[in-house]
């Protein structure tokens, strides 16, 4: 592997890290209904444990409110059930073959917390890229070791795969501004 292979890879892992740090704060409730929001939860489907998604119709009936339509009559208790044992202080209502997620109004105190949750997704973000960078010199110091690039091929390589992390650091950065914005905001 050359050193820009190995350059190209670690900028298409970091933004995959990104991409993957940003669907996590979707699951992250900001008091806005988001059929994303249910994606973490699920449900006992003839012994195998599936997605909500994977078993129900999942869609927003207004701007606080998740319906969930499940594809079989007898899995809208197990539905119910999953939704309101999982960790997103949710309490959904059956309303025939319909079960109704509202979104209750977000404390004070609620906000801060997922605040903090967020701060600590951001940080598990820019560990994980700053791996990718340490896996990358890893990689060009190998190729330096085994003579197949020169030191200074090894000093421009590292400068700029610093480069590209600051750069995902700081989008990483911005998004926790944001969603911190986001959940804030009354």
């Amino acid at each position: 592997m050359s050193i820009v292979e190995i350059k190209q890879q670690a900028t298409q892992k970091m933004q995959q890290s990104l991409e993957s740090f940003q669907h996590n704060l979707t699951k992250i409730r900001t008091g806005r209904a988001n059929p994303g929001l249910l994606d973490t939860v699920h449900v006992d489907y003839y012994g195998s444990m599936v997605p909500i998604s994977q078993v129900a119709n999942v869609a927003l009936l207004d701007a606080r409110t998740i319906s969930v339509s499940p594809w079989e009559k007898a899995m809208g208790a197990k539905i119910e059930k999953a939704i309101r044992d999982s960790d997103l202080g949710l309490n959904p209502a059956s309303q025939g073959d319909l079960i109704r997620v509202p979104m209750p109004a977000m404390t004070e105190e609620r906000r801060k917390e997922l605040t903090k949750v967020v701060r600590a997704e951001g940080e598990h973000a820019k560990v994980a890229i700053r791996n990718l960078r340490r896996d990358a010199n890893d990689g060009v110091k190998k190729l330096v070791k085994d003579k197949l690039a020169s030191e200074d091929d090894e000093r421009r390589s590292q400068d700029e795969v610093q480069k590209s992390t600051d750069r995902f650091i700081v989008e990483v950065d911005k998004m926790v501004a944001s969603k911190e914005h986001d959940l804030m905001a009354v």
